[in-house]
């Protein structure tokens, strides 16, 4: 047998629809982000409207987080993102109430931004972009991209992207937080959600296209052998 006939084959393959949207459930979903800003302005809408009523505030959004996640199981969506939306709104009406500081709701956002921001900053510096973490087993070659070290460079500068936009909330948001600014914070927080996170994943899809890799092209290695 030649040594050209014991190379496994490559195919690309070009995403439907559906698997491209399954990339986007993969760096945090569209839907998710969506659904995430509505418990937020329902809190400050109802603590607005009911002079300052913290307990009736919390109530309706952690109702309406609930309400969203069971829409979700309905609809046959993944388990993961309905609980996991719940419980982001049920911790974040319980540190508001626990606290007695309505703008505490926020509290648990920007923590997670703040550790966001950490995790991919820490997965550039040690070579380990998370990018190339959650895209390389979706293309098909695991982790084999961590021997190419231009591939490394190319998920690092995707990276870095992700970082900015976690640190652009926090800069915006956190002023407002400490000072107490609960109607700007809750526009801020659905002003940077879905049209930040958008506008993300596509300055992340132009930063790979133009390294060369185009997400809705993937390069799956089929071995001959196993395919027998």
């Amino acid at each position: 047998m030649s040594k050209a006939s014991e190379e496994p084959e490559h195919e690309v393959i070009e995403l439907d629809k559906e698997e491209e949207r399954t990339l986007l459930d993969e760096m945090g979903g569209v839907q998710g982000i969506a659904d995430s800003s509505l418990p937020g302005l329902l809190f400050v809408a109802v603590y607005s409207l009911s002079g300052s009523d913290l307990q009736l505030s919390a109530i309706a959004a952690v109702s309406l987080g609930a309400i969203i996640g069971i829409v979700r199981l309905v609809r046959g969506e993944s388990a993961k993102y309905a609980v996991a939306g719940f419980i982001g709104v049920a911790i974040a009406g319980f540190f508001a109430t626990r606290t007695g500081k309505a703008e505490d709701f926020f509290l648990p956002g920007l923590l997670f931004n703040a550790g966001y921001a950490i995790a991919y900053l820490v997965s550039i510096v040690v070579r380990w972009p998370l990018i190339g973490v959650l895209l390389g087993p979706m293309m098909g070659d695991g982790m084999k991209w961590h021997n190419d070290p231009d591939r490394i460079r190319l998920f690092a500068q995707a990276s870095w992207i992700w970082v900015g936009m976690f640190l652009a909330r926090l800069a915006v948001q956190l002023p407002l937080y400490l000072t107490g600014s609960l109607l700007a914070l809750g526009i801020a927080k659905t002003v940077m959600g879905l049209p930040l996170f958008a506008l993300t994943i596509w300055l992340t899809y132009l930063t790979l296209k133009r390294g060369g890799l185009d997400l809705k092209e993937i390069t799956v290695s089929r071995d001959p052998k196993k395919a027998q």
